[in-house]
């Protein structure tokens, strides 16, 4: 079993709230933490089409069954749970009586902040990070991280990785995604995905997607907004603050683990990927991954932007901590070189004394300081977090 770095949050949670509500992808290991966990509770899987018709039927008396609370999978296949769920713990007044699964935001998040407000701790597993597969002793070089991604049975069970994502895909997105909204036409819909995913690292644009695919921007923006939800992509938003520049408002797609991306862009092997012309965006959305799993470990938002103005500003990733301001590069080369200090330069001279430090994350093993910038090693990349939120 692999240790996962939310694990102490959790237990540290559940000794404050009465509830635990735990989001995530599919697969991404959400179920084995909580059973690990909290092995003495009840546990009940709401995907069984037997016990969700019951818990649809009678809640009530489906939850007087777990007087002591439970672990609940995939609450948002019965959401109308949350509502008795707030009476029994407002009666009991005790922590940690009910602990939540789910696979998906937007079926949860407005139940959730109806019927349990101030009574849950929401927190978010995604796929396993580079730390997590140190400490399990995986290989964790570079292509093969962007190859295998993170998902917990690929590693467990040495599981080709191309031929895990395809079963994946065709088994969890497109099923769930099918349960969500009118897929008419399939192929239409993964080719869709399959453009979303040459796009990591871009300006989102709907209308020129659609164009591509052949839907209207409308439906993008569904389809856009169903993926995101389902913890298949996230949309990394830009800093707004004007510092004297029109600032870039559209936000960049990212996908939530790199193996499904390499799958969906066709990569197959460690070979194909150390010559992809999309490497460096694979790359560049690991990083991103690294920190945001990083502060959502802690319980935290990612806090994580990205920089660009009318006149050609552009940084790949500002991390916000209090005032701070901290800009971050992420090439995929391991050789240094010196211009890719320019664009940080540029934005501490914009910044001003809100960024005194900026980093550089590329796939070199050479780690300094030069002038205010911090070369770092992609697997130190979470550095970046710990020094800047010790210095805020």
């Amino acid at each position: 079993m692999f240790t996962r770095d939310l694990e102490s949050k959790i237990e540290e949670l559940a000794g404050k709230y009465p509830v635990i509500t735990l989001l995530g992808p599919r697969q991404s290991g959400k179920t084995t933490l909580v059973k690990k966990i909290f092995p003495k509770k009840p546990y009940v899987n709401l995907e069984n089409l037997d016990i969700r018709n019951t818990a649809e039927e009678d809640p009530r008396g489906f939850l007087n069954q777990y007087p002591e609370g439970a672990i609940l999978d995939e609450i948002q296949r019965v959401p109308r749970l949350l509502s008795y769920i707030q009476t029994i713990v407002d009666d009991a007044d005790r922590k940690g009586m009910f602990i939540l699964t789910s696979s998906h935001q937007m079926e949860l998040h407005q139940a959730v902040s109806q019927s349990l407000a101030g009574r849950t701790a929401l927190l978010t597993l995604l796929p396993m990070s580079i730390n997590e597969l140190e400490e399990a002793h995986q290989n964790t070089s570079l292509d093969a991280l962007l190859l295998k991604g993170g998902y917990p049975r690929i590693y467990k069970d040495g599981l080709h990785p191309t031929e895990a994502y395809r079963n994946y895909f065709q088994t969890y997105v497109e099923r769930d995604l099918r349960q969500i909204i009118n897929i008419k036409n399939l192929i239409q819909f993964e080719r869709f995905i399959r453009i979303c995913a040459g796009r990591i690292g871009q300006i989102f644009n709907q209308e020129l997607i659609g164009g591509e695919v052949g839907i209207s921007s409308a439906t993008v923006k569904e389809w856009i907004s169903v993926l995101e939800a389902s913890f298949v992509i996230f949309r990394l938003q830009p800093y707004f603050e004007n510092f004297g520049k029109r600032i870039i408002k559209s936000p960049k797609i990212y996908f939530t683990d790199v193996g499904l991306a390499a799958y969906l862009l066709g990569i197959e092997d460690v070979t194909q990927m150390s010559y992809n012309p999309s490497r460096g965006h694979l790359f560049e959305n690991l990083i991103i991954l690294e920190l945001m799993k990083y502060r959502f470990n802690k319980g935290l938002d990612s806090n994580l932007y990205y920089f660009r103005d009318s006149h050609q500003h552009e940084v790949d990733l500002i991390f916000k901590t209090g005032s701070l301001l901290v800009p971050i590069e992420i090439k995929s080369g391991q050789t240094y070189n010196a211009e890719f200090l320019t664009k940080l330069h540029a934005f501490q001279h914009l910044a001003k004394d809100r960024a005194p430090q900026a980093y550089l994350i590329y796939a070199g093993e050479l780690q300094q300081k030069i002038q205010s910038v911090h070369l770092l090693n992609y697997k130190r990349a979470t550095r970046i977090i710990t020094d800047s939120s010790a210095s805020s």
